[in-house]
């Protein structure tokens, strides 16, 4: 027991160090060695866990990136009735615990824009998160119009598409630009159109 739950805590740490070797430096600038190094085990032990280094970007994103995404942006959003309100303080919450971290841009979409092009199963793997994500926002768009908290002409699924692309793009923004506050300043913009989707 004691070495089959060792072995378990050797692999959530090098999924974490994963996780933060590819969003500092990308998955293709990435380095094995940096990562067993912060993992403090062997690449033996890496690759007694995963087949190389895609398997191991495959699992960050099903394992790390995944339960990041439900828990801050899907979760709060499964029993909403009115996701105007539920989506703005999601976004105030980002604000302040994301501030440190947000130049170097979302962790999905750093590998989307990267990986995407180049790999089948990211990109698969990929679209998978951003569906569920699209199709939480419509689900609870389509509960706030029946609950009367949203306008009866919103289109929940066009809400969807719309919301995520527009996240996915001013994260791309404010990591391009290095500038904080120009995350603050698209967050109004999504503020004003948020509210103009109130009844």
């Amino acid at each position: 027991m004691t070495s089959n739950h060792s072995a378990e805590e050797t692999r959530k740490r090098i999924l974490g160090a994963a996780f933060k070797e590819f969003y500092h430096h990308g998955f293709q600038g990435s380095s094995l060695n940096r990562i067993v190094e912060q993992a403090q085990t062997t690449k033996g032990a890496l690759f007694h866990h995963f087949k190389g280094k895609k398997d191991l970007g495959y699992a960050v994103l099903n394992e790390v990136i995944r339960p990041e995404l439900h828990s801050q942006w899907l979760e709060p959003l499964d029993h909403s009735l009115d996701p105007i309100q539920d989506l703005k303080k999601m976004l105030n919450r980002t604000v302040d615990s994301e501030k440190d971290r947000i130049c170097h841009g979302c962790p999905l979409n750093n590998l989307a824009q990267e990986m995407s092009p180049l790999d089948e199963t990211f990109r698969k793997l990929i679209e998978s998160l951003y569906d569920e994500w699209r199709r939480s926002i419509a689900n609870a768009f389509a509960r706030g119009v029946k609950a009367g908290n949203v306008k009866s002409s919103v289109n929940p699924v066009v809400i969807g598409a719309f919301l995520v692309a527009s996240f996915a793009g001013v994260i791309g923004s404010v990591k391009n630009a290095q500038d904080p506050g120009l995350f603050k300043i698209c967050g109004e913009g999504l503020f004003d159109y948020l509210e103009s989707l109130k009844p």
